[in-house]
């Protein structure tokens, strides 16, 4: 092995990561809430929690309007600088349903021709106070809820089902909605 130290390192290596390169258990795929309702989805939606994500870093009092206009659902998120709590940030986008079959799997762009999927996971169908939306990939997680505040039972039982789901609900970051 002297005589070829790249072979030895690289045997090495192999043996390394097969013990500590194992991948996790494979999670299954993720469902949506089937039953629903687009129109009654409409509205504003504030935001209760979520995991941390580059876009909304530093933001507080954050919402997700949605709106129909000529049949194309417009969506208007809004947050508020944490730092300065006068300067808001605002994007705009449009979702649709690919499938219509499927009204909780919806994708989102807000800057075209790149989109995302934008799940509805979880959500109260009797009154649409409550909404659990993630990704397929586990990566990004939101709660909503059609109040700034929420009842810690219903939080409880939403951070459950997201943990239920795969996603890493340690990371959770609870939402500031103080601002007026």
């Amino acid at each position: 092995m002297r005589k070829h130290p790249l072979l030895f390192f690289a045997i090495v290596m192999i043996n390394a990561c097969s013990i500590a390169c194992v991948s996790p258990e494979p999670v299954p795929p993720l469902s949506v809430e089937k039953n629903v309702n687009l129109e009654r989805y409409l509205g504003t939606w504030y935001e209760i929690a979520r995991l941390p994500n580059s876009f909304e870093k530093g933001l507080v009092c954050i919402t997700a309007t949605y709106s129909i206009d000529n049949s194309v659902i417009t969506v208007l998120n809004r947050g508020i600088r944490e730092d300065d709590r006068s300067t808001p940030k605002t994007a705009r986008g449009r979702a649709w349903t690919p499938d219509p079959a499927e009204p909780g799997k919806l994708k989102v762009s807000f800057f075209r021709p790149f989109s995302s999927d934008y799940w509805i996971i979880d959500l109260d169908t009797r009154d649409y106070n409550y909404a659990l939306v993630g990704l397929p990939s586990r990566k990004y997680l939101w709660i909503l809820g059609r109040e700034r505040t929420m009842g810690k039972e219903t939080y409880e039982m939403l951070v459950r089902s997201a943990r239920e789901k795969g996603f890493n609900t340690d990371k959770l970051i609870v939402v500031d909605q103080t601002c007026r």
